[in-house]
């Protein structure tokens, strides 16, 4: 990364960090709208916050306002004020290092990929490796994986590694395979398997467990490098509304570069870490969570394990076989003693567990290891079952049992809506992206994005969430239209609900007294406006504790005053 790039970005963040608040300030003028404790929305008119950003007071329409004491004022403008929206499960690294490197998420042709990757390569000519993500064979109708002789044919002379936009599969060329010594005599790992050409040799795909072949051979980023990607992958979720992320997948490396930040006092964004893996979480974070640091800023809470692999790979795992790949039912990548053993190591030492389960298999093995522990580890778990996309309808009711968090990526499910189709058959179909259903058997909806996976556009995500229509409109009416929740259900999935799922709901997720002053200014609001209007909708600002973190006018000030 260059000298340049990372003091731009350093300037634009300054030029928007928060200003502590030397003494009470009121926010007024405000068409406000919260989620209650009782799941309904509650609106206001203005709020107090105190010099620490905590709020003192709301008041509701026609409420009289504090006559004195008050020495700030903020005048809202009579603009709509959301709480800060929560994403409950991206990768904050990744988002930032997806913005720094090769992105392929919006190419629609392989051919298009590939014309990308050369110019990408010549601009970059002083790079070991080229690196980049976001691929998706089934956007470029190719019916098929991409091959290593096709990458080849654009850039043969240093290795390439770009992720498959799940993150489930990576595509390398000739130079990577040679790199990490991936040859025909390469067995598949335990939860994983390379494709192969006809005579044996790997085609340059290696799907879950078997990326590691490659990934381990890849340079890793500079500490310096790091920081730029945090930075940056703090402004793109500032200019989406969002405060607080749930992390998911942790290093050690992660950590330390939030750290920085906040010994810095540049770490902005509410993290609530869960950690790659029980090693990184005794690592981390040694004998339990971490205690909440930087003013409620960052907070190992616990681990995040795999169960299975995606959809897009055939990776996930389940209870019958693919209805396109009769000859696989997916990749599990824990054995049922494995899973039990792993989630017993971080339970018992009061972490937070979170396990990614997509397939109906998948999320079966997890409740049945949920109902297991829970025998054994009482208390107020919140146990997560991060995705939890396809489901037999036979297991809902499971959900509701043993406070178990559905933490769900509403956006998944315009996304892969025709993939899903092929993958499972028409059978299967009742069971996938089932917000409704487990809602109403008890769970708890936790929403986010799975950034870099899809934008961490918390709109698009109630949009998604509200009509299972894509951006298109597509279907007219909602894909399984009894799958769709309410208005105020998105809502909370984007902030209380998000909130209390990462044991948070005592410091941020709504706008109360006692609640860190997070909130967001916006032009539309979700509660009325149409779907297109929701999608449409434009963060005037963007407030972290008090203290002002993204403005859209001084963003597009400074984006004109790059292009003079």
């Amino acid at each position: 990364m260059s000298h340049g790039r990372r003091a731009a970005i350093a300037a634009l963040l300054l030029a928007t960090a928060p200003s502590l608040a030397l003494a009470d300030t009121l926010v007024d003028n405000v068409s406000g709208e919260t989620i209650g404790p009782d799941g309904r929305v509650q609106t206001f008119s203005a709020l107090v916050f105190d010099d620490a950003g905590v709020i003192k007071a709301i008041y509701r329409p026609g409420e009289k306002k504090p006559p004195k004491g008050i020495q700030y004022h903020v005048d809202g403008k009579g603009r709509i004020m959301l709480p800060g929206l929560i994403d409950a499960h991206a990768h904050v690294m990744q988002l930032g290092f997806a913005a720094l490197t090769l992105d392929l998420s919006d190419t629609k042709s392989l051919a298009e990929a590939l014309g990308r990757i050369k110019s990408y390569a010549a601009e970059h000519a002083d790079r070991p490796w080229i690196i980049g993500r976001g691929w998706n064979q089934e956007s470029w109708g190719l019916g098929r994986f991409p091959t290593a002789a096709e990458l080849d044919a654009v850039v043969a002379d240093k290795p390439v590694w770009l992720e498959r936009v799940d993150g489930h599969a990576g595509w390398a060329n000739g130079a990577a395979l040679k790199a990490a010594g991936v040859t025909a005599q390469t067995k598949d790992p335990a939860g994983g398997h390379l494709e192969r050409t006809a005579a044996g040799a790997p085609a340059g795909v290696l799907v879950d467990a078997a990326q590691a072949l490659v990934a381990r051979v890849v340079p890793a980023p500079r500490a310096a490098d790091r920081d730029v990607a945090l930075a940056t992958a703090q402004r793109l979720l500032f200019r989406r509304g969002v405060t607080a992320v749930a992390d998911m997948g942790t290093s050690i490396e992660d950590w330390q570069a939030y750290r920085r930040a906040g010994d810095r006092n540049e770490l902005y964004i509410r993290i609530m870490a869960y950690a790659a893996g029980v090693d990184q979480m005794a690592l981390i974070a040694g004998p339990g969570p971490t205690p909440w640091l930087y003013q409620d800023r960052l907070r190992l809470n616990g681990v995040k394990l795999y169960m299975d692999g995606a959809l897009g790979s055939r990776g996930a795992w389940l209870k019958a076989p693919y209805a396109d790949a009769p000859g696989t039912r997916g990749l599990p990548q824990l054995s049922d003693t494995q899973l039990r053993n792993l989630m017993s190591r971080a339970a018992m030492d009061g972490f937070q567990i979170a396990v990614h389960a997509i397939g109906d298999q998948a999320n079966a093995a997890v409740l049945d290891a949920i109902e297991d522990l829970s025998q054994t580890y009482k208390g107020d778990r919140r146990w997560r079952i991060e995705h939890a996309q396809i489901v037999d309808p036979a297991d809902f009711a499971r959900f509701g049992r043993n406070g178990i968090v559905a933490s769900m990526q509403p956006v998944h499910q315009t996304s892969d809506r025709l993939m899903a189709e092929a993958r499972l058959g028409p059978q299967r179909l009742t069971g996938a992206y089932a917000w409704h259903s487990l809602q109403a058997a008890g769970a708890t909806l936790a929403f986010g994005s799975d950034a870099p996976v899809e934008q961490a556009d918390p709109f698009a995500g109630i949009v998604a969430a509200i009509s299972r229509e894509d951006p298109a409109g597509q279907p007219v009416g909602g894909w399984q239209p009894q799958e769709r929740v309410d208005r105020a259900s998105a809502l909370a999935g984007y902030s209380s609900g998000a909130a209390w799922a990462g044991f948070a709901e005592q410091r941020f997720g709504r706008l109360a007294p006692g609640q860190r002053a997070d909130f967001v200014f916006v032009d539309t609001d979700p509660m009325f406006a149409s779907a297109a209007e929701i999608r449409a909708t434009k963060v005037l600002e963007t407030w972290i504790g008090g203290g002002k973190v993204w403005s859209a006018d001084q963003a597009d000030a400074s984006s004109a005053t790059e292009k003079r």
